[in-house]
Order: C-alpha cells, then structure tokens, then sequence
C-alpha cells in the first residue's frame, strides 16, 4: 500500500500541524505501508523542489509569483492551481494507490481534481474548520460571507471525498451535521509517540536559577500565544493565586500574535517578577523546561474552535507525568478526566483558575496519582501506534474498490 500525503506545510517548520503529520508519516512506515509526501504553496520555508528532512522525502509547490498570489481571495485559488498541478507531476512518478489530502480544504479540492484525473480514492483528513481559525486570528467574523463560503468549500469536500478522517469526535459530530453519513467518517485521535516523553523529571536547577524559579511552586504553559489559549486569563488569576500561596511564579515558554497583549497585561497588573517569558525555545531543549513546571495549565477560552477540537500539549504534559489544570472547553474534556487524570475549572473565569489552582496546590498528596493515571491514559488510549491502526479499515476499502474498477 502507498499513499501519497497531501500537506499544508511540513517539518523542517515547527508546529502541532508538523509534529502530527511527522507522527503519522513515521508509524505508518513502521507498519510496512509506503508513503509519499506534498507540500502547497503555504510552506512557506525556502526550499528545492524536492528535498530529504528527518529521513521523509517531501515534494514541494513553487509559488509562481503571478498576479493571483498578490490578491486576496484569488491568492487561494492560486493554493489550489499549484498544487493540482504538482500532483499532475508527482503522481506519475510516485504511482500512489490512495492520496490522503489533509487540511485545510484547498488541499483537499486539489486532491480531488487530481484524484478525478489520475483515478484514486480520496481521504480528506481534517484537523480543525479553517473557518472558526480564521476568526481567531481575526482575518474573518463568524457568519460573514468568507465565514460562509468557507465552509462551503469543505463541506464540498468533505461530500466529494471518497472517505473522511478527523481528529476528534466534536469535529465529526460537526462534519456529520452538516449531511455526511456518519460511517463515512473516522476519528484517529491525537497521541503521543511514548518513547520521546522522560519521566525523569529531574529538574535542571542551574536553569531554574537563571529564571528565579528556584524553590517555587511553578505554574507553567508550553506552546504558541494564540488568543483562544486563554493566557490573560490565566494572568489575571494570578492576584487571587498569590494571596494564598505566594511563591508560585509562572513561566511561559513560547510566542505568538498575543504576546505583546499577555507582557502588557504582566506590566499592567505588576508581575514582572512573578511571570517569566523565555520565547521560542529550541526543540531539543523544551524537554528541560517541562522539567521546572509542577502543574500545567490550558485556560483555553469557549469558542467553536476550542469546543470542538482536541489539542496535543496536554498530552504530551501527561506522557512526561505532569499535573494538568485545563478549562472545562469541549477539545480538554475529551481528554481529561476531572479529578482522574487531571483538573477542569470553569472557562473563562479567573476565579474558577485561581480556586482550582489553589486546591492542587494543596493537595500535593494526590500529586502521584493524577501523573500516574494521566501517564496510564495517554499509553492505553492516545499512543500513536494504536491511533494510526485506524488507517487500516479507511484505505483498504477504497483501494480495494479502486483495483476493481
């Protein structure tokens, strides 16, 4: 079995979006299965038109710089030409018998036009709506006509796609609402590849030095500064948090659109020595600040986005046995169990933050417990090796169906 995967962008570019597709491409090589790899025009990384990175070989789409690229809405057009006509070259060469396209849906409708001409099933795998992204980063409003045609698109694509895969089960409750047969699609959750995660948890105490965590009870977040992780909230709770325990100190190791607001925020309220910001930090060093945190904290705010997605961080803090303190959104609830494997407040209230943080805090003796049943959890239920066996019962049918023709 090969399939050619068809990707936004990929590694050597860092993002949850990167360290998933790197994950799937890398077990479904440990099960036997050959894979292909494509990029469109939004990896935006200079590089050849082929290129090797961590031992996967991935085709690239060159922008053609034409009028199209400098226009809006047409510029996503552009995503699509490019793309469907990359295939047109690579497809060829690589004689793929399934291409799984993955979001956002430009890919999937150039995987479409591809898969109509070249004559192979289509899996179109979606991580999360384009549409409710893009009101959070504030380029649409939700309801607006971009909003609208949006998810026209996908869900043209979604219907035209000879089987649909997604990452949670509040995202297939969704696609399935919007008309498509429930058995079309299939949830292969995200994990966590066990064998990169220590529990050592030996804490690098020069670095904690550096950083005046020292002796601290420390509230920690690893990850990019979007506006729907909710890390104002999380500032905001701090006042309540002190009074009661006054040596906690947050660290927040990242960046993002919403650091300038979250530093103000720090200023505003008078915690430049409570909260340490250490920006983006390299990859092969992350594991040494998970380290410093005793409990992780996820203030993700209400909103569809949110509601309906299941993130990755908290998974990977519970893979390493941490404390994990999230806000009770529809993606955490999918994946913490309140008082089993970790800790929910309420969203959007700092209070609720403050009141829940406390408590953990104080209850250091069920400390071991929730590390352990959260470690127990992500091996049991969210390994990747068991998530991508869901692969199985989705491509065979189609190939099978397709050698018929």
């Amino acid at each position: 079995m090969k399939i050619l995967h068809i990707l936004d962008h990929s590694i050597p570019l860092h993002s949850g979006y990167t360290f998933r597709s790197r994950a799937i491409l890398e077990n479904q090589r440990a099960r036997g299965w050959e894979t292909a790899h494509i990029t469109g025009i939004k990896h935006i990384a200079k590089c050849p038109d082929e290129e090797e990175v961590d031992g996967l070989h991935f085709y690239r789409t060159q922008s053609n710089d034409g009028l199209f690229s400098k226009l809006p809405v047409l510029n996503q057009f552009e995503v699509v030409t490019t793309l469907e006509r990359r295939l047109d070259q690579v497809i060829p060469m690589v004689k793929p018998d399934i291409l799984h396209a993955h979001s956002p849906c430009l890919n999937g409708l150039a995987a479409l036009r591809a898969g109509k001409k070249h004559g192979l099933p289509v899996v179109y795998e979606c991580r999360a709506f384009w549409e409710d992204a893009a009101v959070d980063h504030g380029t649409s409003s939700e309801g607006g006509l971009r909003y609208r045609l949006t998810r026209a698109l996908e869900t043209k694509v979604f219907r035209e796609a000879n089987a649909v895969t997604t990452i949670c089960e509040g995202l297939k409750g969704d696609i399935v609402k919007r008309g498509i047969p429930e058995s079309k699609v299939t949830v292969i959750p995200n994990a966590v590849d066990i064998e990169r995660f220590s529990t050592s948890q030996q804490r690098d105490e020069a670095l904690a030095a550096k950083l005046g965590l020292q002796g601290k009870s420390v509230l920690g977040f690893i990850g990019s500064f979007y506006a729907y992780e909710g890390l104002s909230l999380l500032v905001k709770s701090l006042p309540a948090i002190l009074a009661e325990s006054p040596d906690v100190r947050l660290l927040l190791v990242g960046g993002g659109p919403q650091e300038p607001e979250v530093k103000a925020l720090v200023e505003q309220l008078g915690l430049s020595d409570i909260v340490c910001f250490t920006g983006r930090v390299p990859h092969d060093e992350v594991g040494k600040y998970y380290d410093l945190v005793d409990i992780f904290v996820y203030p993700r705010e209400h909103m569809r986005l949110t509601d309906l997605v299941t993130p990755l961080k908290p998974l990977e803090a519970m893979a390493q046995e941490r404390l994990v303190l999230a806000s009770d959104v529809g993606g955490h609830k999918e994946l913490i169990r309140d008082g089993e494997n970790g800790r929910l407040f309420n969203a959007g209230s700092s209070e609720a933050l403050a009141e829940a943080a406390l408590t953990m805090l104080k209850e250091r003796d069920a400390w071991p417990g929730l590390k352990q049943r959260g470690r127990n959890f992500v091996e049991q239920e969210r390994n990747w090796p068991a998530s991508i066996a869901r692969y199985q019962d989705v491509y065979a049918p189609l190939i099978s169906a397709s050698e018929k023709e």
